[in-house]
């Protein structure tokens, strides 16, 4: 830590000069807002089960091997206002409502069909998320002034259908880690940030199965035993 706060501090004046600055004194705020858009990616890393005792209409059970996959990353949008508090001269406690659009492609392969087949769904995600995080921030120089931030994201899952093979929780919690760059333009702040969000909890719905009215559905369903969700954001703060 020691060693990024010190590139931090020096690598920015490293060939630099002094600069005219632009709304010099708007980080001296106590509390001030702004608006984010951005896009991102979602992936999610599934737990396969393995082979699984399927029971038949007889009552006799064959066994099955399904596995599923996230086969392909499809960039989404997301939209929200923040609300930041200043610490100090380093630190600064941010709140960032947001809502993040987007879909994961899953590809179910049934590896003991006699011809291997394939199905296929769309997961169209929409998350309402409340983000609480901390901004450590290197010292201004001219008009630039980079950081880090760490934070905890509460997120409200409204998508999801009961005739979905999976379906994910409706609750969840992120934690989320990035860098960004404040840019101090003549009438805003501008600040582009890279974060990435990981689910801290099981993001599947494991009770989706008792609420499928198609029986063929449910060893699909049940070839996955956890889900690990992660988000890649690039947004763009106006202050």
């Amino acid at each position: 830590m020691a060693l990024i706060w010190a590139l931090m501090v020096l690598l920015p004046a490293l060939g630099q000069e002094r600069k005219v600055e632009n709304r010099p004194y708007c980080d001296l705020r106590h509390f001030h807002f702004g608006v984010v858009v951005g896009s991102h990616l979602q992936d999610i890393e599934f737990l396969n089960v393995g082979p699984q005792q399927i029971e038949q209409e007889d009552g006799t059970y064959v066994e099955r091997l399904i596995s599923c996959d996230q086969d392909r990353w499809d960039p989404g949008f997301n939209v929200g206002v923040l609300g930041e508090l200043r610490l100090n001269t380093y630190f600064q406690l941010r709140i960032a409502p947001a809502m993040y659009f987007g879909t994961r492609h899953f590809t179910f392969r049934n590896h003991t069909d006699e011809r291997f087949t394939e199905e296929h769904q769309d997961l169209k995600t929409a998350y309402i998320t409340t983000a609480l995080d901390m901004i450590f921030a290197a010292p201004r120089f001219n008009n630039h002034r980079p950081y880090l931030m760490a934070g905890l994201n509460p997120v409200i899952n409204l998508s999801g259908k009961d005739n979905d093979y999976l379906r994910l929780k409706r609750y969840d919690m992120f934690f989320e880690v990035g860098m960004g760059c404040d840019f101090y333009l003549p009438f805003f702040k501008l600040r582009p940030e890279l974060k990435f969000m990981f689910s801290l909890s099981n993001s599947l719905d494991k009770d989706h199965a008792n609420h499928l009215k198609n029986r063929e559905m449910i060893m699909y369903t049940n070839s996955v035993s956890k889900a690990s969700t992660k988000i890649i954001a690039l947004s763009f703060y106006f202050e």
